[in-house]
């Protein structure tokens, strides 16, 4: 399954949805602060849109068909067993409300503090 999953990110990483493509146009190259992001990530049986490893940070670039998906949850919950915050963003949010998408990434890489 392990190849299986490999070929498969790498198609998608091939032919992106247009919101994973505007999604990355904001994260790519290190342009969000310095974070390092790469798509289509292989983490166990999942592929993660964008993931920050250094962060533990997952990004989603959600359509309508994530809407109360059963996978989805499962999927999360996993990642959340390997220490990732997991980010999902609609579809409109990342064309209407950019800044504030932005905003949320940025936030959730901030290094957690103790009071």
């Amino acid at each position: 399954m392990g190849e299986w999953l490999q070929g498969r990110a790498k198609a998608m990483r091939r032919q992106p949805v247009l919101y994973e493509r505007r999604l990355w146009r904001l994260l790519r190259d290190r342009r969000l602060q310095g974070l390092k992001f790469r798509r289509q990530v292989v983490i166990g049986r999942y592929i993660a849109d964008f993931a920050c490893l250094r962060h533990r940070l997952i990004v989603e670039a959600d359509g309508p068909t994530h809407d109360a998906s059963l996978h989805d949850v499962e999927r999360d919950v996993f990642l959340r067993e390997q220490n990732f915050r997991v980010l999902r963003f609609a579809n409109a949010d990342i064309e209407n409300r950019r800044h504030e998408v932005v905003a949320a990434i940025l936030a959730a890489s901030a290094p957690m503090t103790n009071p």
